[in-house]
């Protein structure tokens, strides 16, 4: 018992290494002994913990989907009127903060992995289901309040996913220099067209 508990405490310290050491180093730097020397461990620990490096890679896309989960900024509660907590959702989903709540360094470093490991492709779509069915939830209540104007509502939450997803490679590819929030604006005014015009 006392072994498992302690892995329970150790294995989360550990993910989080490495995924700080994958932000500073990239995949092919992020070496156990990098990890371990970042705790002060042992690697030989981290092997007993996780056995392989795959079967690490697989669980920190967990935290990954912990981290994309973000609830802390999807948490509107204490906003009361309904046309100001949807602007509150737009503009969070649409910001610079939030696009950074996964490094997308790593991000799109396990999506190319996700082609190759099946497990992590998995993992990547249970967590871009869970987003989608939480976007898909909010538009159902916001229709029903009349702020906006989906027929379906299933497909409004795909649209609104990609339009997030594509900022990061119009930063990365298409910006030529421009801030974020630039183009930023553009697919948030996009998205508030496509959810009040009532063509989807």
């Amino acid at each position: 018992m006392r072994k498992n508990l302690n892995a329970d405490l150790q294995k989360p310290k550990i993910l989080e290494s490495y995924y700080q050491v994958m932000i500073e180093k990239g995949i092919e730097g992020a070496s156990i002994s990098m990890i371990a020397q970042r705790l002060g461990i042992h690697p030989s620990l981290i092997i007993h913990y996780f056995k392989t490096k795959e079967n690490m890679k697989v669980e920190l896309v967990d935290l990954l989907i912990e981290k994309y989960a973000a609830p802390a900024f999807l948490d509107f509660k204490h906003i009361e009127n309904d046309e100001h907590r949807f602007k509150a959702l737009l503009d969070t989903i649409f910001s610079f903060e939030w696009s950074r709540t996964v490094d997308p360094g790593v991000h799109f470093c396990f999506y190319y992995l996700s082609f190759r490991n099946e497990e992590i492709r998995k993992r990547f779509k249970q967590m871009f289901k869970k987003f989608r069915d939480y976007l898909q939830e909010q538009l159902v209540y916001f229709d029903r309040k009349g702020i906006i104007n989906v027929k379906d509502k299933k497909k409004a939450a795909d649209i609104i996913v990609t339009l997030m997803e594509g900022m990061e490679f119009h930063t990365q590819f298409l910006a030529n220099s421009e801030p974020f929030e630039t183009f930023a604006k553009t697919a948030k005014k996009t998205c508030l067209t496509i959810l009040t015009s009532g063509v989807v």
